[in-house]
């Protein structure tokens, strides 16, 4: 990677990559970036894998134990109820105040409330108050999450060369899976190491308290992350002429232009529901209503979220040389015609079967979440930039994300498999007409769009 990097423009190149940028600095930038993403992902995933396991009888106790799931796979979705709201607030400050301070917010708010979360007492210990401040702490996991794509996409994007920027942006992307591989990797290490009974009663706190390390080395890293050239050079030039009015807030202004949120969300809804799908769900669905061991299913989704990651990656470059738009339709394709077959594989009740059907999922929804994040940030004007990508990014986990695992969990409670796989297939079809009536922005100029 460093020759890649090597070659990055050392001077302003039609005002997109922005005058006096050097491969050292896009180094520390991509660095930073994704460094942190991955930490704050793990931070974030690691609620995630753990609600599908054990923090419904601890922190929501019922005697059958379906419901204890779907209580705490709700509370999961809480903190996804929040991340739209931290997107408009560091989406508002991102814009006004630049890319850079976000990106150490962010980190410290959910790597603290995180930590926390591994030294809550039980339900049993304290009862509702418990589960009360839980759910306070997960929202302010969702809402410190909702400005990460912001502050760490947008910064590699707007550092990195039109050419290349598919590519540069799909790093911090691919944070996602990193982080979800580091979190099932240490949990499945704890489970390996412990009873059930001891993983139970104090070896879930470990997976949080790691937090506390994470917290420190991603601080390190990202404080030394110098600000967007292309955010420096929309403030100069807002300098040179101010407005007499005051300036509305960058939420407003691209909600008044609705077609490219639209067009975003439309995009994000499909994909996004597949993520949890691949990488939430299938824990609770294997162990749940199969007779998988725990472990080998979170060491499935651990290998998944490389293929994951791969696929970001692989996804990311491509749409540099076909496009955005095509890089997009076809892993979308390719989803709706595999949604079947991975239920189908699943139900083998077969390990290798799992973790083929898993596997397989895991990396065309990379292929198509790759492209998504360059794709994103070219959908918006620079002054509303960090508004309007947060809106798209973080306001389709309301409908998408945040309720994926429990409506998947629900369906086949009530209407069987074949319910989950036309809620997969459905929504992988809007995701298809979304992008194919958005248009084509591979190696635009940012600082050229327009709202």
């Amino acid at each position: 990677m460093a020759s890649a990097v090597d070659s990055f423009p050392t001077g302003a190149d039609g005002g997109s990559t922005g005058g006096g940028t050097t491969p050292r600095m896009f180094r520390r930038v991509l660095t930073g970036s994704m460094a942190g993403a991955v930490l704050e992902w793990y931070d974030f995933a690691i609620y995630g894998v753990l609600a599908a396991t054990v923090l419904g009888p601890l922190f929501f106790p019922n005697d059958n134990g379906v419901t204890s799931l779907l209580l705490a796979l709700a509370t999961q979705g809480l903190g996804f109820v929040a991340r739209p709201l931290g997107g408009i607030v560091f989406g508002h400050l991102g814009d006004r105040f630049g890319r850079k301070p976000m990106l150490v917010v962010t980190f410290l708010m959910l790597g603290t409330a995180t930590a926390a979360i591994g030294l809550l007492p039980t339900y049993h210990d304290i009862g509702i108050t418990a589960t009360v401040l839980l759910v306070l702490l997960r929202l302010i996991q969702g809402f410190a999450l909702g400005g990460e794509f912001g502050a760490a996409v947008l910064l590699v994007s707007e550092y990195g060369e039109p050419k290349r920027r598919g590519f540069w942006a799909s790093w911090p992307q691919a944070g996602a899976p990193a982080g979800t591989v580091l979190a099932t990797t240490v949990i499945t290490v704890l489970s390996m190491s412990t009873t059930d009974a001891a993983f139970e009663s104090w070896g879930w706190r470990v997976a949080f308290l790691l937090a506390l390390p994470l917290l420190v080395i991603g601080f390190w890293v990202r404080r030394g992350v110098e600000e967007s050239p292309v955010f420096r050079k929309a403030q100069a030039q807002r300098a040179e002429k101010p407005v007499k009015k005051q300036e509305k807030s960058s939420i407003v202004l691209a909600l008044r232009r609705p077609r490219q949120v639209l067009h975003g969300l439309g995009q994000r809804l499909g994909e996004n529901i597949a993520f949890y799908i691949y990488t939430t769900f299938v824990i609770a669905y294997a162990t749940t209503y199969f007779d998988f061991d725990r472990g080998d299913v979170t060491l499935a989704v651990t290998f998944a979220s490389v293929f994951q990651f791969i696929g970001m990656i692989s996804g990311g470059a491509w749409s540099d040389r076909v496009g955005r738009k095509t890089a997009m339709l076809v892993p979308t394709g390719v989803l709706i015609a595999w949604a079947p077959v991975f239920f189908w594989l699943v139900h083998f009740e077969s390990v290798p079967m799992l973790w083929l059907g898993v596997c397989v999922g895991a990396f065309f929804h990379g292929m198509l979440a790759g492209p998504e994040a360059a794709w994103i940030t070219e959908l918006f004007p620079t002054r509303y930039r960090y508004g309007g990508s947060s809106l798209v990014y973080q306001g389709s986990s309301i409908f998408a994300g945040a309720p994926a695992p429990f409506i998947a969990v629900w369906l086949i409670e009530n209407y069987g498999v074949g319910s989950v796989i036309a809620y997969l297939v459905i929504t992988m079809a809007i995701t298809f007409v979304a992008v194919a009536t958005s248009r084509e922005s591979r190696g635009v100029d940012l600082d050229k769009v327009e709202g």
